[in-house]
């Protein structure tokens, strides 16, 4: 399997984050992105390969015109309004308030964040612009006959909506490269997000359309970020009525559970009949992860990835979170051995 890979990653190198009261080093860190592509490289998985750049109508096609020109520009402009530290929201746009887009760098942070723990630096526009383009390359990888390939994104990108940055995502990798196939030639496209955190910025940007289809296996929401999406009941507005598919479960929850949970979500995209699966891989449902709950082990998710094998579609895997330990390369790896191996047979 191809591996697609920029070092362009590095230029997201944020030092703070807003976690339990605190400002702490990011749990979404350049490091994270070096254990995976060293195991990739290690267990020999296959080619890894910088990726082509297709510019910004692809994501443009997902993320609103404003937003893309605020991710652009405000490190510079938080910069010269004389600010010290890293860019981070003092304010939102509130219940009740004002949609009304603020003119100082200051209040348009607050206007497109949708959380408070990610800080904007300087890099940040840099490394999503690459990282969008590493999952556009994979996706013409597959468009030219490739039956899987690996997009090692980095910053990740489900939780971006078209015109909202947080949860460490700027774009959303997932929604650029679903469109992607849509513009070239595709008639429908399966969004399955394993990732611990449920994918609320790519469940908003389709939620009232029926050519992508968005199923989500995560933390309840009751209880862990990104907490206001994610639930049972949400099910897709208008024609997207039926095309969004939520699976929340508790905390503690084992593999057995989260596999049962895997294999229902796999009918549904089988019933949906796409021309390519997307597979948004995060592997933070990993049981020590530092910021998760569930209690999958490392073995785990060989499994997982025979299982999405055994779908037997185009599979292209683009990398959203799991976070600072050793295992993410680990683990993130068994996913694509697991699916190599059974797609093999």
């Amino acid at each position: 399997m191809e591996t697609i890979f920029t070092e362009k990653h590095r230029l997201r190198d944020a030092k703070t984050e807003l976690f339990g009261g605190e400002l702490v080093q990011p749990h979404e860190r350049p490091s994270r992105a070096e254990y995976v592509i060293n195991r990739v490289r290690d267990v020999a998985l296959g080619p890894v390969s910088d990726p082509q750049d297709f510019g910004l109508d692809p994501i443009l096609a997902i993320h609103k015109p404003d937003f893309v020109e605020f991710l652009q520009t405000a490190w510079n402009r938080w910069s010269e309004a004389g600010f010290k530290g890293e860019a981070m929201p003092t304010t939102w746009v509130g219940r009740r308030m004002s949609d009304k887009r603020p003119n100082f760098i200051e209040g348009q942070i607050g206007y497109y964040a949708l959380a408070g723990e990610t800080s904007l630096t300087d890099g940040t526009w840099e490394a999503a612009y690459a990282s969008a383009q590493v999952a556009l390359t994979g996706a013409d990888r597959i468009n030219k006959g490739a039956g899987s390939v690996f997009s090692l994104c980095r910053p990740p990108g489900h939780h971006a909506t078209a015109d909202m940055y947080g949860g460490y995502c700027f774009l959303n990798n997932a929604a650029i490269a679903a469109q992607y196939y849509l513009d070239t030639g595709a008639k429908r496209v399966a969004i399955l997000d394993v990732d611990f955190h449920h994918g609320n910025g790519t469940q908003d940007i389709f939620y009232t359309r029926d050519d992508v289809l968005f199923v989500s296996l995560h933390g309840d929401p009751l209880e862990t970020f990104p907490y206001h999406l994610g639930h049972a009941d949400e099910t897709g507005e208008g024609k997207g009525d039926g095309y969004n598919v939520n699976y929340p479960m508790p905390p503690a929850t084992p593999f057995e559970i989260w596999q049962s949970a895997l294999s229902k979500g796999l009918d549904r995209i089988a019933d949906y009949g796409p021309d390519v699966l997307i597979d948004s891989l995060g592997v933070d449902t990993f049981e020590n992860d530092p910021i998760s709950f569930f209690k999958l082990k490392s073995g785990d998710f060989t499994t997982m990835g025979a299982d999405i094998a055994r779908a037997g579609l185009p599979t292209h895997f683009i990398m959203e979170g799991g976070y600072d330990v050793e295992e993410i390369g680990v683990n993130a790896v068994n996913v694509l051995q697991g699916f190599i191996s059974e797609q093999g047979k």
